[in-house]
């Protein structure tokens, strides 16, 4: 089997589960070595198995994301494993609070920049150096269609995404002439434990799938190729793009 991306070294966050675990488990399978990041060290360790199972190599480093003082330790542990950094895949997401942002207080609003947007932008340039150095590296941020189309009760969420999708154009208009290549993945309504409260809702289940040309419920299996291909070499002349994956249900 074709292995795209054979030697290359991977850090997947939010790695424990739904999307970003089939993220990392396909880069796996495709050949890289996968640094898995997310809170919970046991669930992470799970993963590992997994790939390790498959003849793959992965390493857990329990991180926070949204805690800065977790990021150098995170790429440090990667450089002294594996000794560089060619893929960054910025999946750790978080959304506390459920319901207009008339009712949303700052606090909710500040932890959900910290993961969603903060600790993709630390993590990002924390990576920036040795990608640098080797002038090669792919950064994926997985972001939402939530940032491009307002979603009803998820507007802090909403605005997080958004935020994320512009740090994508930004770093990417910044960093290509560095080699680095710096896009997004923007799916629709995913299920996942993190979405489970819109799709175990009828109204906004059936309102989110009365949107779409293609019928069902997307699965994180159903994101992934996205995710692959922009880490692969076949997307090497591909920068700043979102490529959404939702389904049609945009148009």
């Amino acid at each position: 089997m074709s292995k795209p991306l054979a030697d290359r070294v991977a850090i997947v966050t939010g790695a424990s589960r739904g999307i970003g675990k089939e993220i990392a488990l396909r880069l796996a399978a495709d050949g890289a070595k996968v640094v898995l990041a997310s809170r919970k060290a046991p669930a992470l360790q799970a993963v590992a198995e997994q790939i390790k199972a498959q003849g793959g190599e992965a390493l857990v480093v329990a991180t926070h994301v949204g805690q800065p003082d977790q990021i150098k330790p995170l790429v440090e542990q990667t450089l002294n494993t594996f000794g560089k950094i060619d893929i960054l895949v910025n999946n750790a997401a978080t959304n506390p609070i459920f319901g207009p942002i008339l009712f949303a207080e700052l606090p909710a609003l500040q932890k959900i920049l910290e993961v969603n947007l903060y600790g993709a932008f630390l993590l990002s340039k924390a990576c920036l150096e040795p990608m640098q150095k080797a002038k090669y590296g792919k950064i994926i941020n997985i972001a939402s269609m939530a940032g491009l189309h307002p979603s009803p009760g998820m507007g802090c969420y909403s605005i997080s995404k958004a935020a994320l999708l512009m740090m994508t154009r930004v770093m990417a208009a910044e960093w290509g002439t560095f080699g680095i290549r710096v896009n997004a993945v923007a799916p629709g309504l995913v299920k996942t434990d993190f979405s489970q409260v819109l799709w175990s809702t009828d109204d906004i289940l059936k309102a989110a799938l009365g949107k779409q040309a293609l019928a069902g419920l997307a699965e994180p299996k159903d994101i992934v190729g996205a995710a692959a291909w922009l880490a692969g070499p076949e997307s090497d002349f591909v920068t700043g793009h979102t490529l959404v994956v939702d389904g049609g249900s945009s148009i």
